[in-house]
């Protein structure tokens, strides 16, 4: 994960209005433009990654999800609030489809979903805590095709490098620094993953 900063200002006027106007506080009173924008405002917010797994995203309907990081099922009233809503790939049994209406105790609102999730340069990923451990669970993070797709990316990497990258500090540094700085408005696939484990690399 990679900690999302919601900010008001970035709440598409379309859902404001609506607001205004519906008193409901019923998301699936939302006409599909409303969703749309919504969809496309987290997408653009979160750099086209998923809030979740980090893999790539387009902010389209076909494999964007608005997801409801407090479940309205268990947050009725948040149902409307931008500040619950990030961007989810749609990925079966996993992230938003994984979520469900279940609590997550570790969000990428919290600071320490950048650090209490451990990426290992195999692909895996490990809870430091026991939030993290049932936030894994939760979103189903370790499964087999996010370890491969991880694992694969991270071999690429250590191609382009050299696998004795990971021995060199200061090596370390400049790939993290390229990996967190956004290309034309967008992050590279598992960027936020990479970092996480090329970090855990630097404290061994």
């Amino acid at each position: 994960m990679r900690k999302i900063d919601k900010q008001a200002g970035f709440e598409p006027a379309s859902l404001r209005q609506f607001k205004r106007r519906d008193k409901q506080n019923n998301y699936n009173n939302l006409n599909s433009k409303i969703k749309q924008d919504i969809r496309l405002a987290c997408t653009t917010e979160q750099f086209y990654l998923c809030a979740y797994c980090c893999k790539p995203i387009s902010g389209d309907g076909r494999d964007t999800m608005n997801e409801h990081v407090e479940a309205r099922r268990i947050a009725p009233n948040r149902g409307l609030d931008y500040t619950n809503i990030v961007a989810s790939c749609t990925t079966p049994n996993q992230c938003d489809n994984a979520h469900g209406s279940q609590p997550l105790p570790l969000t990428p609102f919290d600071a320490e979903c950048e650090t209490d999730l451990a990426f290992k340069l195999s692909g895996r990923v490990t809870g430091l805590t026991d939030d993290a451990k049932e936030t894994i669970r939760v979103l189903n993070l370790d499964n087999k095709s996010l370890i491969e797709q991880r694992r694969m990316l991270i071999n690429t990497m250590l191609f382009t490098y050299g696998e004795d990258a990971i021995e060199d500090d200061d090596l370390i540094n400049i790939i993290i620094d390229e990996l967190a700085e956004p290309k034309k408005g967008k992050l590279d696939a598992f960027s936020p993953v990479i970092v996480n484990a090329l970090k855990g690399q630097q404290n061994v």
